[in-house]
């Protein structure tokens, strides 16, 4: 199998060196591209390749954020993991509703680094402790829920949802749901064309919001 390729955005020249070689290390990774900030954004992904993208949110020029949301309109199979210090509710949503596909803090350890890079690459939804019982507690308590519509989802596809919502890979859906690893992506992408969704961030966010499963 080959090597997952990560490109990263981050302007603390310290933390972009410690990723790049604690990326470069790993045996089934590699860094293709470590940048300060988000000038040469679209030219550096396509000449990088990426299968993951790391991104900072707070950045001189364009912000996390708003890169987010560039990637998504012109690379939008690349998975954008944002990685940062905050956990308040306005970076949160703003960075899901982008089209990040998970959450991580940078207070997060080696190991859940990457294991995020690796879940995002396997069409997870990784995101670090407290943000995930952010995202659940602010939908659950806070959010009014929108008229309930089940879009003919199969008991099979809620299934499968349901696993996506707790962060779950493909590789672990299907594991967990004795099915192949083929026929969860075929599920989803029944419910992406079901939900009118482009990505597993936005049907997780959908499916909270409207109480689909």
């Amino acid at each position: 199998m080959s090597s997952i390729r990560v490109v990263l955005f981050e302007d603390n020249f310290h933390l972009r060196e410690s990723l790049y070689f604690l990326i470069g290390a790993e045996p089934d990774m590699e860094c293709v591209g470590a940048f300060a900030d988000c000038s040469g954004l679209e030219a550096q992904i396509t000449a990088a390749k990426p299968d993951v993208i790391l991104m900072d949110i707070e950045m001189p020029g364009m912000n996390g954020i708003e890169a987010v949301g560039q990637i998504k309109r012109v690379f939008p199979d690349i998975p954008v993991l944002m990685q940062t210090i905050f956990q308040d509710d306005e970076h949160i949503f703003n960075a899901l509703c982008a089209g990040a596909s998970g959450y991580l803090l940078k207070s997060a350890d080696a190991h859940h680094y990457l294991q995020a890079i690796r879940d995002v690459r396997q069409g997870g939804a990784p995101m670090s402790g407290p943000v995930a019982r952010r995202v659940l507690e602010l939908f659950q308590k806070n959010v009014k829920p929108e008229l309930r519509n089940d879009y003919e989802l199969t008991q099979k596809e809620k299934e499968v949802l349901a696993e996506l919502i707790e962060g779950k890979s493909f590789k672990m859906i299907a594991d967990s749901l004795g099915i192949s690893y083929e026929t969860v992506r075929s599920h989803m992408k029944s419910i992406y064309a079901k939900l009118h969704v482009h990505s597993n961030t936005e049907a997780v966010i959908k499916a909270l919001k409207e109480r689909i499963v």
